[in-house]
This record gives C-alpha cells, sequence and structure tokens, in this order.
C-alpha cells in the first residue's frame, strides 16, 4: 500500500483555507489527549499563518496551552534574532501572542558553538522530556508532527543527497551543507516517531515534489518518511494540480 492511500489528503482553495483548515486539525487532535502534548513545528513560510490563527480567537481561548510543549523539527545555525530563524519566525506569529508557560518551549540552541554541537545539545532536551535515551515504537515522542515540503523534496531540513537520511539512530543532527547556512534537523528516527503528522504544502513549485512524494518516491527525503501514526497531506488547489 502506497503513501497516498494510505494517507488523509485535504485539498482546499487557497493558503488562508489551509492555515484555517489546519488549525481546526490541530485544536481537534490536541484536545483529544488529557495528559502533556508535544507538538514539533515546522519553519518557512508556510506555517506561519496557522501559528498566527492558533493565537487568535476561537482558537486561542479552547487551545490547552498549559498541557502543551512546543518543539522544532528543524532550524538554520543563525542567531535566535536572525530573520532566517525558524524560532523567531515561531515566536512572532505565536509564542509572543498565546498564553504559553516558557518552560514548555523548546527551541534548537543555536548559541551552541558548532551545529554539531547544537544538535547534540537538542538530542538531550528530547530525550529528557521523552525520559528515555532509546524510541519506543508503542510510545511515540511526539503527538504533532507539522512538515513542510520543498520544491526539491525535502522536509525538515532532511536535504536531497545529505548523510542525514541515512542515520538510524541519533534523534537530531547538524547538516554543514544545508544552503546557504549549515543547519540542525530531526532525522527519521524523531520525524517518524509521532501520533499525527501533517505535511502543508502550498504553491505550484511544489506541484511535482507534492504528487511524488504523496505516491512514496523514494527519490525525495519526504517521499521516504514513514509516521508511526497517522498521516495527513493539507494542499492548496494549486500545489494539487486543481484548478483554482
Amino acid at each position: 500500500m502506497t503513501l497516498a492511500q494510505e494517507a488523509h489528503l485535504e485539498i482546499v482553495a487557497d493558503h488562508e483555507a489551509l492555515a484555517r483548515q489546519t488549525a481546526d486539525w490541530v485544536l481537534a487532535v490536541a484536545r483529544e489527549h488529557n495528559d502533556r502534548i508535544a507538538i514539533a513545528l515546522s519553519g518557512g513560510s508556510t506555517p506561519r499563518r496557522l501559528y498566527e490563527l492558533l493565537g487568535e480567537q476561537p482558537w486561542r481561548d479552547t487551545f490547552p496551552w498549559r498541557r502543551t510543549h512546543w518543539f522544532w523539527g528543524d532550524e538554520r545555525f543563525v542567531p535566535e534574532n536572525d530573520a532566517r530563524s525558524n524560532y523567531r519566525m515561531v515566536r512572532e506569529a505565536l509564542l509572543a501572542q498565546a498564553p504559553i508557560p516558557a518552560d514548555h518551549i523548546h527551541p534548537i540552541p543555536t548559541d551552541a558553538a558548532t551545529p554539531a554541537a547544537a544538535a547534540d545539545a537538542y538530542q538531550r532536551t528530547l530525550q529528557s522530556f521523552y525520559g528515555a535515551q532509546r524510541l519506543d515504537p508503542a510510545r511515540p515522542l511526539f503527538d504533532i508532527m507539522l512538515l513542510g515540503l520543498g520544491a526539491d523534496g525535502h522536509t525538515a531540513s532532511l536535504l536531497p543527497g545529505s548523510p542525514a537520511l541515512a542515520e538510524k539512530d541519533r534523534w537530531v543532527m547538524a547538516v554543514p551543507a544545508g544552503a546557504p547556512e549549515p543547519r540542525i534537523t530531526l532525522t527519521y528516527p524523531a520525524l517518524q516517531s509521532t501520533r499525527h503528522t501533517a505535511f502543508l504544502v502550498v504553491g505550484a513549485e511544489k506541484r511535482s515534489a507534492f504528487a511524488r512524494a504523496r505516491g512514496g518516491d523514494q527519490a525525495l527525503p519526504a517521499g521516504r518518511l514513514r509516521p508511526l501514526g497517522d498521516l495527513h497531506w493539507f494542499a492548496d488547489a494549486t500545489a494539487a494540480g486543481n484548478p483554482e
């Protein structure tokens, strides 16, 4: 059975509709869980509107903020206040607007001496939160994993040709050749250790990668992803190839 058959697909008219549909989905999933919740966030421009909506009404008043912990799927090795920082984007769009306890926010530490040191530190953060040094398939690390899709088929910072694609043990790795700056990314073991995964895809330039990744094309990093739980694709009409 292919990814396209196993996954849930929702096609909406445009970026705004996608953000609202995904915000409803994230809220519904979060409210299903009575214990603490772990959400891994995607960077880039596509999810920004989703994050803004979560900090607005009606989502703001009904989201279980005090039970939710926030993590990042990848990060550029730049200072937290740099315009390229995924953390900064999420901080401006969501963290500064919502009543989130400060100790529930877990950014990738780009103040480390090197990308490799940042990766090591973030792996320790994840292991401390998880309470173990090895992942158990019966107990996912994350409840929600939000992912983007590059036109080249990358997701998080699992870039085509990167050694991180072959990693089977480490949860976090540095990507020294990330362009134009080094990056830190969760690896497949961590990205797949989640109950609910959602790809957010917007724009005609993603159309080919979207079709190939949904079909499980192993040549694309996104096509190799096999999450433990359910998989959702949220796409706008241009990415899906539907008439606007």
